[in-house]
């Protein structure tokens, strides 16, 4: 004996098709507001400049064949000496980069954005859902 779950048609027509528009609505509405809360950090002048200077190391590796033997090796010094080279980071500067994630509270601000714009949402979903469709009863039909 084969149990089905029989979809009726008000049902149908005045729980699910609204319930997929106003889902769709939510999802739309969600990203232009994620978009309208999301925050662009100043870079750090620090951390841009490190960031050159590795690009600088990297062009330099790679243009290594193109430049005489002796001005390779002045550069590479340039980068890598172990007492004041760009490269060189001392062993007690070396950071935890969780540690670092958390040290900023900016990075703690956006993450609570991104879930208020979420739990917000669904909140209101799940209020507005119980509150027109609370009267429908699926039934089982053999």
């Amino acid at each position: 004996m084969a149990e089905e779950l029989v979809l009726d048609t008000p049902i149908r027509n005045w729980v699910l098709i609204p319930l997929s528009v106003v889902m769709v609505l939510i999802g739309v509405l969600r990203y232009f507001v994620s978009k309208l809360m999301r925050s662009f950090p100043v870079p750090d002048p620090k951390i841009v400049k490190e960031g050159q200077v590795v690009v600088r190391a990297r062009n330099l590796r790679a243009g290594a064949n193109f430049i005489p033997p002796k001005s390779f090796r002045a550069r590479r010094f340039y980068f890598s000496n172990e007492e004041n080279g760009l490269l060189h980071v001392p062993k007690g500067q070396a950071q935890n980069p969780q540690a670092q994630m958390f040290s900023d509270p900016n990075m703690a601000m956006d993450m609570m954005k991104k879930n208020l714009s979420m739990i917000i949402p669904q909140t209101l979903t799940f209020a507005w859902v119980n509150f027109f469709f609370s009267g429908f009863v699926a039934e089982f039909r053999c």
